[in-house]
Parts: structure tokens; sequence; C-alpha cells
């Protein structure tokens, strides 16, 4: 923990990520930004915020719009960034933003509101082995053909998920990450925010506890965000955000699912469990992890990443 304010001391430019792209941000007074290393819950947490704003509002478009347009991901680098600005600016609505990057590599600006979700790193090479082994043809070619490549194309998915999880859990893409391999760090992500966990404009959430007292994590988000919400209000948000639902309903808004996966929506919402990893990876492997995650996180953000919130005790 610092007492300093977050600094910006890393780019990260990759087939996914330009985070030279936030410096066309202008921040409102009470935008929210999403951050997430990867498969951690990203999408849910967009949805529970998404349902939070429109409380009580008639806003049929804003609720049947694509999150992914609604609430954009501002550093992936192949969406048009000046069409992507002047959509963010001509939004009346509270804004909610995506973003995959470190702290290290975001502007932090002390009139937004920052949610980081977090997940077990096993649990998120499951989610993630099956997010990039099903890319399609299309998704490699707009990762690695949209102009303006910084750095190596992304490769081939590897054969298996073992050959996977070794890359991943024992090479960086950058020279300031030792894990996260073809794409940004995991645990690196985490433990960049965890550092600064004190500000009191920073929230973290954790996939374990969204499954575990869902009600309880919407109650503790609409707080954080300054949203009351009654008993009335928590059937439809949680009708919102069952599994189902959300696999439907975005497959519907959002044709971009069809054309980057191999049975589109179902792949990009896939199980949304935990635990699998362990009959999967062997103890040889599952020692991988155990290294690098002593090497990159500090005691206390591994205890927070590895259970959560709810499991740990802990009521902040």
């Amino acid at each position: 923990m610092t007492t300093q304010l977050p600094q910006v001391i890393h780019t990260y430019q990759t087939q996914a990520l330009d985070s030279t792209r936030w410096q066309r941000y202008q921040p409102r007074n009470g935008d929210i930004v999403i951050s997430t290393a990867a498969k951690s819950g990203t999408t849910v947490t967009q949805e529970i915020i998404r349902q939070l704003i429109f409380l009580g509002q008639d806003a049929p478009q804003e609720r049947e719009a694509a999150l992914w347009d609604i609430s954009p991901w501002l550093d992936a680098r192949w969406s048009p960034l000046d069409d992507l600005m002047a959509g963010l600016e001509a939004q009346p609505h509270r804004r909610f933003i995506k973003s995959h990057l470190a702290l290290d590599g975001l502007p932090y600006f002390p009139q937004v509101k920052y949610i980081v979700v977090g997940r077990d790193a096993r649990d998120v090479a499951m989610s993630l082995w099956n997010h990039y082994a099903n890319f399609t043809e299309t998704a490699y070619k707009i990762s690695n053909e949209t102009p303006g490549l910084v750095g190596e194309p992304l490769p081939p998915c590897p054969p298996d998920i073992h050959a996977f999880w070794k890359t991943w859990m024992t090479r960086g893409l950058h020279t300031w990450e030792s894990e996260g391999y073809p794409f940004w760090g995991n645990l690196h992500h985490t433990q960049s925010w965890w550092n600064y966990r004190h500000l009191d404009n920073i929230l973290f959430v954790h996939f374990n506890d969204l499954l575990a007292d869902r009600v309880g994590e919407i109650r503790r988000i609409a707080a954080f965000l300054g949203i009351a919400v009654s008993d009335d209000d928590l059937p439809s948000i949680l009708q919102a955000l069952d599994l189902s639902t959300m696999r439907e309903q975005e497959g519907k808004r959002n044709p971009a699912f069809q054309a980057l996966w191999k049975d589109g929506a179902q792949t990009f919402f896939h199980k949304g469990t935990n635990g699998r990893w362990r009959d999967v990876f062997s103890p040889e492997e599952l020692a991988l992890y155990e290294e690098k995650a002593a090497q990159v996180l500090t005691p206390d953000c591994r205890a927070w990443l590895e259970q959560g919130r709810v499991a740990l005790g802990v009521f902040w």
C-alpha cells in the first residue's frame, strides 16, 4: 500500500490493448470504470451497473443496447477511437466504461469511481482457455490485421490447456510482467490495483462473492456508486444477471459474438463456475502457480484473489 496517488508508468500496446487511447478520455464526475484482468466477471459487473444506473427509469434503448455499445472497452485497439469517443460524449446518462488495464497503465482521476473485479487465476485459466481456443479466423484477423499493431501478433491457441497454462503462468508479454502471455498479466493486474485499495473511489469485487452473495454484492456496488436499491428492485436485477438470460439477450443484441467465437454467445458466456481446475492440472502444473503467486502477489492480495471477501470474512 502506498500513500501516493496512482501514476501511469507503463504503456500497454498488444494485439488487443492500447493504453494510449485513454489520453483522449475526458472524465465526468461520477464516471465509472470497470477494470478486470480477463474472464473474471467483467460482463456481469457491467450488467449490474447498467441495471443500477437505469433503476426506475424508462430507458428502453439503454436497457436493450449491447453492453459493448453502452459500456465500451476503451483500450481495445480495434474499435475506431473517434467513433467510440463521440459515442461516449453523446451519452446523457452516467457513463460506465470497461478496461483491462492494470493501474500502472490507466490514468487515475479522483472524480471517477473504479470497480476492480478479481478471480482466482486458476479459475481464470479455465475460462480464458475456452475463450481463446474458440476464437474464429475473424477474431485472429481483427487482432492481427487491424492497423497499428505494436509488438507480436496473437499466436494460435496452444493445442491443449496444459500447454496454454504453462506459458500463461510463466511468461509475460511485457518486460514488467512475468505471466499472462500472450495476453496481459493477470496477477500483475490485480496487484497493481490492490496497492491502492485504500483510496475511497476504488472498490474490489470478487467473482466468488458474485456467486455466493449476489444480492449483497449488488447492494455493496450500489452503495459505492451512491444508488439506492430497494427489495422490490432486486428480482428484475437478478433476472437480468442470470447466465442463461445474459447469454440469450447479449447473443441477440451483439452479432460480434457469432463472428468472434465458435458457437457465439454460448462460448463467451460459458459456465460461470469455479474449481474445475482441480480435476485438470497436475501437482507439478499447480506448483507453477504457487511460485508465480508468491513472486507477484502480496500475501493479503493473494488471499483475497484466491478466496474473495466473503470467504475471508472481510466486510469492507
